[in-house]
């Protein structure tokens, strides 16, 4: 009787070890996939996020189920939908597309109700390297300023020359150098400026 109570507790033991790290690895995964939908997504109707190529769109029409679909952005910068063929959704908001989409499907369906939500935000990408706690390639959801930006990344390491930042940034085709002293804008001598997609920064030391 006691061998067979000793064989069950440790029948018992062994089960608890093998199913609750599997629990566990199963409510992480859960937790990091609801976590990098949150962080992906935009808002239906945005009016701040500008839609760029390589980004990932559902285009929902009420009550049209063979019209809603999730698109990609292509590099050309447009999307294509049932019905109405190639948009332009590049340099647009997702309340700018919304708009768009509807108008066109007026000619061919009746009141149509559209929303729009960027359902993977990859487009709008910075670079920061150098002396900053957090370097590599950081994806923005919404309008970021140069200061938001560096507490995004962490802030600074103990090296960094927060006098002269340099940030590189395409403008028709050529790179604009542009220094920005951290030091001044904290303290209100000089206007903080807005990152915009593709800005390289780089924290010297």
């Amino acid at each position: 009787m006691k061998k067979n109570k000793m064989r069950f507790i440790t029948l018992a033991l062994s089960l608890l070890f093998i199913v609750f790290p599997a629990l566990v690895q199963s409510q992480e995964r859960k937790e990091s996939a609801e976590l990098k939908k949150t962080q992906g997504e935009v808002a239906t109707d945005s009016d701040t996020y500008i839609i760029g190529s390589e980004d990932v769109l559902y285009i929902h029409v009420w009550k049209e189920e063979s019209l809603s679909k999730t698109v990609p952005v292509r590099m050309d910068g447009k999307i294509s939908l049932p019905l109405i063929d190639d948009i332009q959704a590049a340099d647009l908001t997702p309340l700018q597309l919304k708009e768009v989409v509807t108008t066109k499907l007026k000619n061919v369906i009746d009141n149509p109700t559209v929303s729009v939500t960027v359902i993977e935000a990859n487009s709008f990408k910075v670079y920061v390297s150098g002396q900053v706690k957090n370097p590599g390639v950081h994806r923005l959801r919404a309008e970021t300023s140069f200061i938001q930006l560096m507490t995004m990344v962490g802030g600074f390491t103990d090296w960094a020359d927060q006098k002269k930042i340099l940030i590189i940034r395409k403008e028709k085709g050529k790179d604009k150098r542009i220094t920005v002293n951290y030091k001044k804008i904290i303290d209100g001598k000089d206007p903080d400026i807005i990152i915009k997609r593709g800005d390289m920064v780089i924290v010297s030391d």
